[in-house]
């Protein structure tokens, strides 16, 4: 079973700024759509982001300006750098792998993506 892992969550102030990473070595990611979620205490989990294997990119409205998502090929990882962190940005955020293009993702058919990472939790607090 291929999986990927996220990593570079942590607690940030305010204002602050993370990078995400999201790597897989059983596979590669060149030839997938990678979106990244995120899921708050008591809510269900929403899309962020989501980059396609031509680098294609999609983005939730409130992240718009201050999220960017980017892929290294290289490196066989796809970043998810985040610039003015709010409170309200504070959840665990999950990447998850389609073929080619954000179509689970954009039709909000999450379940459908392909491979899911475990998580790693983004605290924004003073």
């Amino acid at each position: 079973q291929f999986r990927l892992v996220e990593s570079g969550g942590g607690l940030v102030q305010p204002g602050g700024s993370l990078r995400l990473s999201c790597a897989a070595s059983e596979f590669n990611l060149e030839n997938y759509a990678i979106g990244w979620f995120r899921q708050a205490p008591g809510k269900e989990r929403e899309g962020v982001s989501c980059i396609s294997s031509s680098s294609s990119t999609t983005y939730e409205d409130s992240v718009k300006g201050r999220f960017i998502i980017s892929r290294d090929s290289a490196k066989n990882t796809v970043y998810l750098q985040m610039h003015s962190l709010k409170p309200e940005d504070t959840a665990v955020y999950y990447c998850a792998a389609e073929w080619r293009v954000c179509t689970f993702y954009d039709t909000n058919r999450y379940s459908k993506m392909d491979y899911w990472g475990e998580g790693t939790q983004v605290t924004v607090s003073s």
